[in-house]
């Protein structure tokens, strides 16, 4: 299998190093007052609207999509900040000396896990990420460093802005693991691989929403680990195997 991993919110917690970077920047008060207004669900429109904008039969028309962050940059899902605020994180964490080393893993062991089964099962792994540049090496050399530390060797890391469908289709992939709904969407609608949200306690995913447009879902990488090597015991047969994912997914 050819399989496109992202990082952050997959495999990296990037976003609990932004939230004490906000802390030395803006300090604990205002940065939990933040984190209190991310929480309130009035301040943000659901997942279901935005995997299921482009689908919808309602006259009014759909939903409009999220706002999309300055610069393309990931966005911070736990902190409800303004676009300058946003600016001025991003700024802060650009002067860091290889930030991009300094993250934890989510799931500990999961990369050293992933590693291990790309080696026995002969998997074609290629890292996805928009991660901006900062001080130090590139974002490319930083993540490469960062996977190998964790125990994957000789990581295939891509920088990339964009569709990540048309990503996927471009490198061949048949399955796109992703925390975020709009890249998943993304996969399904311009590429023909498999797309597989993570969506953790901590998000608002819709389950209900992204299955409907073919989208898996799972809590935790680990599962989604569990799902494909699943499939694969039951039929080395592309098609076959594909369909047991789809199965093992509930879709």
């Amino acid at each position: 299998m050819r399989i496109g991993f992202d990082l952050d919110g997959v495999l990296a917690d990037m976003e609990s190093e932004l939230v004490r970077q906000a802390e030395l920047l803006f300090g604990k008060a205002m940065t939990r007052r933040l984190e209190e207004r991310a929480a309130d669900p009035q301040h943000h429109q659901p997942v279901s609207s935005v995997v299921s904008s482009g689908h919808q039969d309602d006259a009014s028309g759909p939903p409009p999509a999220p706002p999309q962050p300055d610069d393309d940059v990931p966005p911070v899902g736990r902190l409800d900040m303004t676009a300058r605020q946003e600016r001025k994180l991003w700024r802060h964490v650009e002067s860091i000396e290889n930030f991009w080393e300094t993250l934890d893993e989510l799931e500990p062991g999961i990369v050293r896990r992933l590693g291990a089964l790309a080696s026995e099962r002969r998997w074609e792994i290629i890292f996805l990420t928009r991660r901006p540049e900062t001080a130090g090496a590139t974002a490319q050399v930083q993540t490469q460093r960062w996977l190998a530390s964790k125990g994957f060797p000789l990581p295939s890391v891509f920088v990339v802005q964009g569709s990540r469908g048309r990503i996927a289709a471009s490198l061949d992939l048949h399955v796109v693991v992703d925390d975020r709904p709009e890249n998943c969407l993304d996969v399904v609608v311009d590429s023909k691989a498999r797309a597989i949200l993570v969506a953790r306690e901590n998000q608002k995913a819709a389950p209900a929403a992204t299955r409907r447009l073919g989208i898996g879902v799972v809590r935790t990488t680990a599962e989604c680990l569990d799902i494909l090597t699943e499939a694969e015991a039951s039929s080395p047969d592309r098609p076959t195997m594909m369909a047991r994912v789809r199965k093992l997914l509930g879709l």
